[in-house]
């Protein structure tokens, strides 16, 4: 992996605001990657190599949480995020807005 991007990543997770979720392809657009989304998935599964990062705040762009990781909707509700009824985040409501 391209350390610089990584960090690049990870710099821009680490900005998204206490309550709010961004999606794979949002920060891969931001990192000026705009169809690396699932890159973004990747140094986010390897997160613990780097740091500490609210990587929760992370979902697909239709608000769909990470399968298996059941701390994730945990963590959100914790912040105030709300979800549809089918599980997903409300994105309307609770999408970065950059």
């Amino acid at each position: 992996m391209n350390l610089e991007f990584v960090y690049l990543i990870l710099e821009i997770v680490s900005e998204i605001p206490v309550g709010k979720v961004a999606s794979y392809k949002q920060i891969a657009t931001l990192a000026g990657w705009k169809n690396r989304a699932r890159y973004v998935g990747k140094v986010l599964s390897h997160v613990d190599l780097y740091g500490t990062y609210p990587c929760h705040r992370v979902v697909n762009c239709n608000g769909r949480l990470v399968p298996g990781w059941k701390e994730q909707k945990e963590l959100l509700l914790k912040e105030g995020v709300t979800f549809l009824k089918n599980g997903c985040v409300d994105m309307k409501r609770f999408q970065w807005k950059i």
